[in-house]
């Protein structure tokens, strides 16, 4: 995060004005969600899509029909000697080239709605000139040739047309019904003219299979239609989580941005009032202390001690929060040095001994012998263990117990625990307890008010140590924080094995 955010940006932070920036962002959601909830139903909502599926798959497969008008007009002319078979490849040769010119001339274009709907109309009558030119082909005859033998080259023929057809053009619906429809008319009036029991079948055989081709095509087409809308829906979330995400980011960004202008704020009006407050703590500790002559009136002096105890009590939550905003800041910086944890321990023990003395709080130690010393800031750790052990006088009862333990976790690092058995906390209530200026329920009637900002500044201190903390508790039943450094800290590695098997059962709860 940045520390040179401007003045003037931080003016901004709480402008309600600048909600009017996100109107765009809104209506693109709006419209995104609209389109999701109402759904894709209709054909009309792809045409464009469909058009250009069809038109990849025509222009793909466009060498087939040609090769195949070909090799049915060169068996015919083989087999039956027709030269009208040849005039007929001509013209059906001719009209796939026109589709051809006309699909490529579509695909060039910028089709909008609605000259998706022309262009359909005008490639359909392609396929009908397609279609004709088939038709012509169901006319023809041999009358040197044998009758069953010819039909059935017939139906081979507009059976294998119709089945390519079909699988080629199943996106233009219905161009099926439309390309064949003539043929079909075809055969059933040479049908119903001859009567011909061959002509019938065949007549009767095409019709159905045209019936069966153009509704597996339609089947098709509608099967696309579904993949075309879920790959629209898709396209749609991406785009509303795109939206989301910016519309996040930009709400982390103003976050962050609120945050450091909190931050400088504090550290600015810690320092404002610091000042002030030493000048108000020194000068009612020379009063209380009569350094100047004594003072008559016997209240006075009492109300000097008063002002002393508030003015010492308001510069450590000054202090809190000016360490709280220096961490947020990131300008917390750590003096690394080699530094005992157990003598740490010792000394803020030494410290809050008095206060546990003065509610006749009994503190029990617990230290592992000859631990190494661990790569650390000093005053920082100090402050952690100080805050920890003032925090358990603070909650515990009146002839309550402390215990502190010193050891090593099982990964290899170092851990001091601090248990006791105060009021405890609700479940519920932890998250609170663990965030700025937070505090539980019970413990502020059972104790003295706190700052709130005591766990906060642990944990934002142990981070800094690449450590953890632990905070367990019970209603009614006490206590117990665990501030942990990893085995990177430590300045020597774990005992041996063989020495380390005595005292790991002792260390698993603190993994």
């Amino acid at each position: 995060m940045s520390t040179g955010v401007s003045t003037s940006t931080d003016k901004i932070i709480v402008d309600k004005s600048r909600s009017h920036r996100n109107k765009p962002v809104s209506r693109a959601v709006r419209r995104t969600r609209e389109r999701l909830q109402s759904g894709h139903s209709s054909a009309a909502a792809f045409d464009r899509d469909a058009l250009r599926m069809y038109m990849s798959a025509f222009l793909q497969g466009a060498s087939i029909m040609p090769l195949f008008v070909i090799t049915t007009a060169a068996l015919g002319i083989y087999f039956t000697g027709n030269t009208q078979t040849f005039l007929w490849a001509v013209l059906t040769l001719t009209a796939y080239a026109a589709n051809i010119y006309l699909v490529r001339r579509a695909r060039k274009k910028e089709i909008s709605p609605e000259a998706a709907r022309k262009w359909r109309r005008v490639l359909l009558f392609g396929q009908l000139m397609i279609g004709s030119c088939w038709a012509v082909f169901a006319l023809q005859e041999c009358n040197a040739c044998d009758p069953s033998g010819f039909i059935l080259y017939k139906g081979a023929t507009l059976l294998i047309a119709l089945s390519v057809t079909a699988m080629s053009n199943f996106m233009l619906t219905p161009a099926v019904l439309v390309a064949f429809a003539p043929s079909v008319v075809a055969l059933a009036a040479k049908a119903g003219i001859s009567r011909d029991l061959l002509e019938l079948s065949l007549a009767a055989i095409f019709t159905t299979t045209v019936i069966f081709f153009n509704y597996i095509s339609d089947r098709l087409f509608q099967q696309n239609l579904k993949i075309l809308s879920f790959q629209s829906e898709k396209d749609d979330l991406i785009a509303e989580l795109e939206v989301a995400k910016s519309m996040s980011d930009e709400a982390r960004r103003r976050a962050e941005e609120a945050n450091l202008a909190k931050s400088r704020f504090l550290a600015s009006m810690s320092h404002e009032l610091r000042t002030p407050l030493n000048a108000i703590l020194g000068f009612s500790e020379v009063m209380s202390a009569e350094v100047m002559g004594p003072l008559n009136n016997p209240t006075y002096k009492e109300y000097t001690n008063d002002i002393h105890r508030s003015g010492q009590h308001l510069l450590n939550l000054i202090n809190e929060i000016l360490d709280l905003s220096r961490i947020e800041a990131g300008k917390y910086e750590l003096i690394e040095e080699a530094i005992s944890l157990l003598d740490i321990a010792e000394d803020c023990i030494g410290m809050v001994q008095l206060r546990a003395r003065g509610k006749n709080i009994s503190i029990t130690q617990q230290f592992e012998p000859e631990l190494p010393s661990v790569w650390a800031d000093e005053k920082s750790l100090r402050q952690v263990v100080l805050n920890l052990l003032s925090n358990a006088v603070k909650f515990t009862p009146q002839s309550g117990e402390i215990h502190v333990k010193v050891g090593w976790t099982a990964g290899g690092g170092q851990y001091i625990s601090i248990k006791d058995n105060g009021p405890g906390i609700p479940e519920d209530e932890i998250p609170v307890v663990l965030s700025a200026f937070g505090q539980g329920s019970i413990a502020i009637k059972s104790a003295e008010q706190g700052t709130g900002l005591g766990l906060p500044i642990v944990q934002a201190i142990l981070a800094k140590h690449d450590g953890q903390f632990v905070l367990k508790s019970k209603l009614r039943e006490g206590t117990e924080v665990i501030a942990i450094l990893p085995a990177k800290r430590v300045l020597q590695s774990l005992p041996a094995v063989e020495e380390a098997q005595a005292v790991s059962r002792k260390r698993k709860s603190f993994a």
